[in-house]
């Protein structure tokens, strides 16, 4: 470990952070802290991470169980915030390093949220413990809000908008730079039939993950898939295994025609662009469409998809369900809406996005793969697909953590981050706090 760039607390900070398999689960009945309303281990990641901050004299809370935060500066002076997540999709398959063992190799850190989120998460809190140590004088209030469950409902940080302080401006770093205005609008389809399957398959284990292995069972015999995993916001990155089965079963000449839904996926998803399923063909300044057919289960209980949707911001999700809803009915089966959030969109002109876009510009060459006519490339505010925390927060904007040049790394096999990178992560994070503070 090179101690020029974490020292050796910071480093087995993040290495405990990383080891807590803080996949949200069913509701637990803790004795000692009551109802845990993601599961156990989101909780124990948090109640770590507030302990730790508890040890540096910040200030912490927690708020039903299910979001916390801890702060330092002036009590009730003006209030600025870091929101991050504790929480982590599942490892999947794909790995080459056990994914909750924090691994540096070759001046690269591995592990399962080392991106999205515990990664940008650790990089605040050593960003605000170097500013106490070094005796700086925080004139305003700086305070981490950390949720653990954004991955599947971001109910924990509505809880923190609905009873938590709201800082007069915040940043989320969960996303990409340069500075993020504008978010897609997002739901998740199912796609479904409560009549039992003589088929069973499976595939997927979450909504905002493109499925990397996929498996049916026909007249006994048993049929497997492989794809590769990527984030749902950009499907095209990923291989989606749903797809590589129908693909298998038509080229071994396998009959499903007795599922319903498979016949859908087969006909009217299969080798379509996303464009011509949901019936969205526009493109704004958010982007096009995606869809990715996330989640398959057929069996005794019946037959569903569900299909994670990122919609432009200035088209109407309505528009997709009645077009989706319409599809499959000719194939007798019925559509729901099992989440939606509505997109976000901000003007560019506000100060603080001047002054991140500034901060971004001069840390852009400290990162891996910098090339000098990225200055011209990708310094202004963009829109995304990927839904962060800033559609739930009021006074939020996102803002990283990763580079638009570099691959992306958010529920990928091999989630890693060059050490020297998360050094400029935490330089970032500085600049920003003391930016926001003295701006």
């Amino acid at each position: 470990m090179d101690s020029s760039i974490l020292s050796q607390e910071e480093f087995e900070f993040l290495s405990t952070l990383i080891s807590i398999e803080s996949t949200g689960s069913s509701p637990f009945e803790d004795p000692v802290s009551g109802t845990l309303p993601y599961g156990q281990k989101p909780f124990e990641a948090l109640r770590f991470f507030l302990e730790k901050a508890s040890s540096y004299g910040m200030r912490t809370g927690i708020i039903d169980n299910r979001v916390g935060w801890c702060e330092t500066g002036p009590e009730n002076a003006d209030l600025i915030g870091i929101v991050c997540h504790l929480d982590v999709v599942p490892s999947g398959d794909g790995w080459n390093t056990d994914p909750f063992t924090l691994t540096l190799k070759d001046g690269i850190l591995y592990g399962r949220g080392i991106v999205d989120d515990k990664g940008p998460a650790a990089a605040g809190f050593i960003a605000l413990t170097r500013l106490i140590k070094s005796g700086y004088s925080f004139k305003k209030r700086v305070r981490l809000i950390l949720g653990t469950d954004e991955e599947r409902t971001c109910s924990c940080v509505e809880t923190y908008a609905a009873k938590g302080e709201i800082p007069s401006f915040a940043i989320t770093p969960d996303a990409e730079y340069p500075v993020i205005y504008a978010e897609k609008g997002i739901m998740n389809i199912k796609i479904y039939t409560d009549s039992p399957s003589v088929i069973e398959a499976s595939a997927g284990s979450a909504a905002n993950m493109v499925p990397a292995s996929a498996s049916c069972v026909i007249d006994g015999v048993t049929y497997d898939a492989k794809g590769k995993t990527a984030h749902a916001s950009k499907p095209d990155l990923g291989i989606n295994a749903i797809f590589e089965l129908i693909k298998t079963l038509d080229k071994d000449g396998v009959d499903y025609s007795s599922s319903p839904l498979m016949s859908f996926i087969a006909k009217e998803l299969v080798n379509k662009a996303s464009s011509e399923y949901t019936g969205c063909d526009i493109k704004d300044e958010s982007g096009s469409v995606t869809a990715n057919p996330s989640i398959l289960k057929c069996g005794t209980t019946g037959e569903s998809l569900i299909i994670d949707i990122r919609c432009p911001v200035s088209y109407s999700m309505n528009a997709i369900t009645s077009f989706m809803a319409m599809k499959a009915a000719d194939y007798g089966l019925s559509c729901e809406v099992t989440n939606q959030m509505d997109s976000v969109y901000k003007t560019k002109d506000q100060p603080e996005i001047a002054l991140l876009t500034d901060i971004w510009k001069e840390n852009m060459p400290f990162y891996s793969g910098f090339k000098p006519e990225y200055l011209t490339q990708y310094t202004e505010p963009i829109a995304i697909g990927g839904g962060t925390y800033a559609r739930h927060m009021p006074n939020t904007i996102a803002f990283g953590i990763q580079t638009p040049w570099m691959e992306d790394q958010c529920h990928q096999a091999n989630e890693c981050r060059s050490l020297s990178d998360f050094a400029t992560d935490i330089k970032v994070l500085t600049e920003t706090i003391t930016g926001l503070i003295e701006g």
